[in-house]
């Protein structure tokens, strides 16, 4: 039966001859170093170094008998502290034994449950014509042109070309853009812009107002009202392509449209096969957590809190968002992490047992294959990854995490999986 917590504490001892012993020692490595007026250096007598560094000399017979004894207690009793042990209740007077409690915490025993099969929901992924048909069109509205419109004023559906100049309502910086296109009566499109610019013409100048809600997806300008100037500068309108096989040898190295359906589709399946695996995997790690109930580490929760919270940070910062000038509550959107923390502990210790159990571990080849995938993102080579990661200490976690995501997908492989309508699929995961 596991106890209900991780942590141990240890009350132990250290015989008054052993302390004895240790200040003597000390003290005259004192008495030959340190400088007391009076006296050549080294020629002090002990008696008067000792009264003198009285607390040096504890402070340095503590940080030598201390960590040793700790050692020593938790290598006798087999345990693993995955805390750095606080020192608790010290007494230490000269000429008694050395007692105190060393407190820390230790990786949890659990006993594995049934983990080989597993019954996991899992929402139909099938690439249909619709999906086809979608992208296709996604490559059509990006390689459109853009035709000038004379004659007429703005209507739904054109773009304009404006040159801004916008202010924050309370003060701050300003939004200049010289040549910026705006979809009058798109979705997208803010209001103002629509009522304010419908029927203008190039030229025109037009003042006006935009309070952005507090859930807008560009973080600066969330919640703020600005007010805009703007001048027309040109009439625009969206032409698309013809869906034909020259769109297709423009677009992509096919040289037909069936052949560029048929690469489509294929990267489609790709993507579809990513998904379904992170999703998999999602789903196993969900039932091995709900069978397994046993208490964690508070010091690797608290690691993973912090971990979840940098992810948050990168995130920002990758969409050029300075984190330090969001209006977030850091220390509750911290807390807010917990239980989350506490599943990825929790997960991570379950697979690695299961990893143990299976005999599953990485190869030579699969890292090598990992370090060839990254460098073809960073545009790096695979020796120079290699290097960089274990320079950072990184290609330890690097190996955990790709024995991790192997161990998971033994676990899929053994699993019963239902296929689920994906509403319910959509409902379930939530």
């Amino acid at each position: 039966m596991a106890e209900a917590t991780c942590r141990r504490e240890l009350d132990l001892e250290i015989p008054a001859e052993e302390v004895t012993k240790k200040i003597e020692s000390v003290a005259k490595e004192f008495a030959r170093i340190a400088r007391v007026p009076g006296f050549r250096p080294g020629k002090a007598p002990v008696s008067l170094i000792r009264r003198r560094f009285a607390e040096d000399i504890k402070g340095e017979v503590l940080q030598s008998l201390v960590p040793e004894r700790v050692e020593k207690a938790v290598s006798e009793q087999k345990l693993t502290p995955v805390s750095q042990p606080q020192v608790e209740k010290l007494d230490f007077a000269e000429g008694q034994p050395l007692k105190f409690r060393a407190v820390f915490e230790v990786l949890p025993e659990f006993e594995l449950g049934n983990y080989k099969g597993l019954t996991i929901e899992m929402p139909a992924m099938d690439i249909t014509e619709a999906d086809v048909t979608k992208t296709l069109e996604e490559m059509r509205e990006r390689a459109a042109a853009f035709a000038p419109v004379e004659g007429r004023a703005v209507e739904n559906g054109d773009y304009v070309q404006l040159k801004l100049m916008g202010t924050p309502a309370g003060g701050g910086e300003p939004l200049q853009a010289d040549s910026v296109l705006c979809h009058i009566g798109a979705e997208e499109t803010m209001e103002p812009f629509n009522e304010n610019l419908r029927g203008t013409n190039i030229g025109d100048h037009k003042n006006f107002e935009v309070a952005y809600p507090a859930d807008y997806p560009d973080a600066k300008l969330a919640g703020k009202t600005y007010n805009y100037g703007v001048e027309v500068l040109g009439i625009k309108n969206k032409r698309l392509p013809e869906l034909n096989d020259e769109f297709a040898k423009d677009v992509s190295d096919a040289a037909t449209l069936d052949e560029l359906k048929k690469k489509v589709s294929e990267g489609l399946e790709h993507q579809r096969d990513h998904r379904q695996k992170e999703l998999q995997r999602e789903r196993v790690i969900v039932e091995l957590i709900k069978s397994h109930e046993f208490p964690v580490p508070e010091a690797l929760v608290e690691h993973q809190m912090d971990v979840r919270l940098e992810r948050v940070v990168r995130s920002l910062a990758a969409q050029g968002v300075d984190p330090r000038a969001v209006n977030v509550d850091w220390v509750t959107l911290r807390k807010r992490q917990q239980e989350r923390a506490t599943d990825d502990v929790k997960a991570e210790l379950i697979i690695d047992r299961i990893a143990t159990a299976e005999n599953i571990d990485v190869t030579e080849e699969e890292v090598a294959q990992e370090l060839e995938h990254m460098a073809s993102h960073s545009g790096e080579s695979a020796e120079v990854a290699r290097a960089r990661l274990t320079k950072q200490g990184a290609l330890d976690r690097m190996k955990a995490k790709l024995r991790s995501d192997k161990t998971l997908d033994w676990l899929a492989q053994n699993a019963q999986i239902k296929t689920v309508a994906v509403a319910s699929a959509a409902t379930d995961a939530k």
